[in-house]
């Protein structure tokens, strides 16, 4: 079987790849062997892996090349690698979380439900992905595992909680990836390292298997470089999970082949005031790129943000405390200190207080489904600047000194607050460092999402190129 270096290097998408694999052209071991040497040669600067899984994705690639050798479908993704944050269980792998807690524990017996949908279709897990520790974080700057760094400059973050996740991609080691989402953790990073992420709407995705934080919030989803692969990707997800009582449901929506047309009808517009008032000159000039391109003049105002994303950092500390309280009693010097005093903190929130949170919750989601009913798609900021520097503690945003961490995700979090779908759109500025916009969408309407991405794909505007110095290896 020949070889095609385009499709064995670092910019080559999952379409693609899985299209040489199905045909032939190219071997679905090659391509394992060609990601693996990336990851071996690059993720020394990146930082994106905390284990490789090389055995394992060399038997799944075998596994695929048999299949196709034998007149048999070798699925949608066949011979793609790809890896996945390390909160996903990973057969005879230890789900670390971020943690050093859990060194300890005891191998996973079974793949988490989304590993064994990737496996399903072809894909090669080349192993898991650096993320803040217990998933609380907007940076992955972790104290047990070290920093992701950004592949762009990698002197700066790339952002988190899926920080490993988004590190990946942009660098070229593996075309997709997954991660999850609670407040911003793939949004955040997509717009730091300038690549797609899909956060779908709650409970459209099956969290079985996955290491918790706030089960209220928590959603998971795909990063890629590409519309199509991210779509791809997605269809191959879907699926309702009895295990995951928010996916027991769902019925499979496939959009991969509906990208297409439709985003000219689309009703969108750009939110204002609370998405405005803190947002760095390059954060606001990449809304106004994607507005322009879209021939969007609208602007709306999102009721209550900021009030909404108290009301998630008050829920989000609660839940995420009391998960981890037996831990905090029993070793909190195992614990990163940071995320260690803000789960300390959420455990010892008064109830009354949560439930207030819960009730705005319910306010704040009537208030958006009325919005969506004048609108199809709203335009924000994903983060209110690009990549800040490792270690860099504070950022000065609108005249206002502030803290990085919890400050990146403003713009996220009022969002993934009432689980709304939203797609990351990496914007092509011209600029050093990449960013990123939000396509928010009414609940289940992930393909409006898309629909608006590929459209800016095709006049321009997003792009997510592998980073120069991956590009160059």
């Amino acid at each position: 079987m020949g070889t095609d270096t385009d499709i064995l290097g670092a910019a080559a998408g999952a379409l693609k790849i899985a299209n040489a694999v199905r045909s032939g052209r190219v071997g679905a071991l090659e391509v394992t062997e060609a990601a693996l040497a990336r990851v071996a040669a690059l993720d020394r600067s990146f930082n994106a892996y905390t284990e490789v899984t090389a055995e394992r994705a060399r038997s799944e690639a075998r596994a695929v090349d048999a299949a196709r050798a034998a007149g048999k479908d070798p699925g949608a993704l066949a011979g793609v690698p790809y890896a996945v944050k390390n909160l996903f269980d990973i057969r005879d792998v230890t789900t670390l979380a971020g943690s050093k807690i859990n060194r300890g524990r005891a191998p996973a017996e079974t793949d988490a439900f989304l590993v064994r949908r990737m496996h399903e279709a072809g894909a090669v897990l080349t192993g898991a992905l650096n993320m803040d520790e217990y998933a609380y974080g907007f940076t992955t700057e972790n104290t047990h595992y070290g920093p992701t760094r950004n592949p762009h400059d990698v002197a700066r973050i790339a952002g988190g909680s899926s920080g490993g996740s988004a590190a990946a991609v942009a660098g070229g080691l593996v075309p997709l990836t997954l991660g999850s989402d609670t407040n911003g953790s793939i949004r955040v990073p997509s717009s730091l390292c300038g690549i797609f992420g899909l956060k779908p709407t709650y409970g459209r995705l099956s969290r079985h298997g996955g290491y918790p934080f706030v089960a209220s919030l928590d959603h998971v989803g795909p990063f890629a470089r590409s519309v199509e692969d991210l779509a791809q990707c997605y269809d191959v997800l879907q699926a309702p999970d009895a295990a995951d009582p928010a996916c027991a449901m769902r019925p499979v929506e496939p959009i991969a082949g509906a990208l297409g047309a439709g985003a000219d009808r689309l009703r969108i517009a750009v939110a204002g005031d609370y998405f405005e008032r803190r947002a760095a000159p390059e954060a606001l000039a990449a809304v106004a790129a994607v507005a322009k391109a879209l021939g969007v003049t609208r602007r709306v105002i999102i009721p209550e943000a900021a009030r909404a994303r108290a009301a998630a950092f008050i829920i989000s500390a609660a839940e995420g405390g009391n998960l981890h309280l037996p831990d905090l009693k029993s070793r909190p010097q195992d614990f990163e200190p940071l995320s260690r005093d803000r789960l300390l903190a959420g455990a010892l929130i008064p109830a009354t207080w949560v439930l207030q949170a819960q009730r705005l919750r319910a306010w704040y989601r009537d208030r958006i489904r009325e919005l969506f009913s004048e609108v199809d798609v709203i335009l924000a900021p994903a983060t209110p600047r690009s990549a800040t520097l490792i270690g860099q503690e504070t950022m000065t945003l609108d005249g206002e000194t502030m803290p990085v961490r919890p400050n990146l995700g403003m713009f996220t979090q009022p969002i993934s607050f009432i689980g709304l779908p939203v797609l990351a759109v990496p914007v092509s500025l011209g600029g050093a460092l990449p960013i990123g916009v939000q396509i928010i969408a009414a609940p289940w309407r992930e393909l409006d999402c898309l629909r608006v991405g590929k459209a800016l794909e095709l006049a321009g505007i997003a792009a997510a190129p592998v980073a120069k110095q991956a590009a160059l290896a």
